[in-house]
């Protein structure tokens, strides 16, 4: 076996020389290539009946990445998006081992020339208000969890913050003195601040006074002071998504989560006339593009436009303009 060819050190090089050294890429990042790769090892030590550290680097070719990609799809039923992210994370390693072990050319580019899979783009989901309403009343704030479970929804619907961002602040993300507001580092590591509502400041201030928040710098913490994972966070969501649905019949069809808070936020934002840069600004967003899902979820704008239609058959009608009065009274 080729020394230079061993998986262990060429996996702790990319991981700590390429990903967090030189690139600098963000905690989500780390965390979303980890979990590919703890996947595709304990994949090929199944099918190779070999530890990892016994692995390498010819034990990864471009067929046993497509294998490992189809085991995903068939046996976890993860989407093509999702499958494609992990295709990501395992292009990325090997444009790393490409400078390091450079006699490996040919079976480097045979596995990033693995395409990626094509998948239907669905509209977003996200809450009308009375949804959200309900959502937001079904935590018990008699209760210390449930006066969590409330700021945090809260918080999510108002501000549109990511999973990841939501989970990570801390008391010191918040300002909530004249001009209040939420600090954030998200994707790409660019920090953004994002201004509350005077219902969300009046939330996060009593929040704020609360023993359990005060035993640590987290906003958001677990009932023993850790902080909360990803799936406590879709858990709890999850939870009160289910109580709520016994007042608001229309949850029944949805399935929430945290990601569709987000979606909610951006939507309140557009039917309120929000341009379009706005949102993108206020979600952290890369590129305006992305903003334009939310303008195609947005049913509302379209049947405003099919109101300004002339119905096939009929003959175009003349502008008569309003009687003042009843202008004005439409205006107020």
């Amino acid at each position: 076996m080729n020394p230079d060819a061993r998986l262990a050190p060429l996996l702790q090089s990319f991981f700590t020389t390429r990903l967090i050294q030189q690139k600098q890429v963000s905690p989500h990042t780390i965390s979303s290539y980890r979990d590919t790769f703890r996947l595709l090892l304990k994949f090929l030590s199944r099918k190779l009946r070999r530890t990892p550290s016994d692995l390498c680097l010819e034990h990864i070719d471009a067929p046993t990445i497509a294998a490992f990609l189809h085991e995903l799809e068939r046996e976890s039923k993860i989407s093509a998006r999702t499958r494609n992210l992990r295709l990501s994370a395992v292009r990325s390693f090997f444009r790393h081992v490409a400078f390091e072990v450079p006699s490996q050319a040919a079976n480097i580019q045979q596995v990033l020339a693995i395409p990626g899979k094509r998948y239907t783009r669905r509209l977003v989901d996200f809450l009308t208000r009375p949804e959200a309403e309900a959502l937001l009343a079904a935590p018990n704030v008699t209760t210390p969890s449930g006066r969590r479970d409330h700021a945090l929804i809260l918080l999510a619907l108002q501000t549109g913050l990511r999973l990841s961002e939501l989970i990570s602040l801390s008391r010191e993300d918040l300002s909530l003195q004249a001009g209040a507001h939420v600090r954030v580092i998200g994707k790409g590591r660019k920090e953004r601040c994002t201004p509350l509502a005077k219902r969300t400041v009046a939330v996060m201030k009593s929040w704020l006074t609360e023993p359990w928040c005060g035993e640590s710098d987290r906003l958001f913490s677990s009932a023993r002071g850790a902080k909360l994972s990803p799936d406590g966070v879709q858990y709890i969501v999850a939870k009160h998504a289910r109580a709520a649905r016994a007042k608001c019949a229309s949850l029944a069809k949805k399935r929430v989560t945290p990601h569709v808070l987000r979606h909610t936020a951006a939507m309140e934002l557009l039917q309120a006339g929000v341009d379009r840069t706005v949102i993108a600004l206020w979600l952290g967003h890369e590129s305006i593009q992305t903003t334009q899902v939310y303008l195609d979820a947005d049913l509302s704008m379209k049947e405003k436009a099919l109101a300004k239609l002339v119905p096939m058959g009929e003959k175009p009608r003349r502008y008569k303009a309003d009687d003042a009065l009843l202008a004005y009274l439409k205006s107020l």
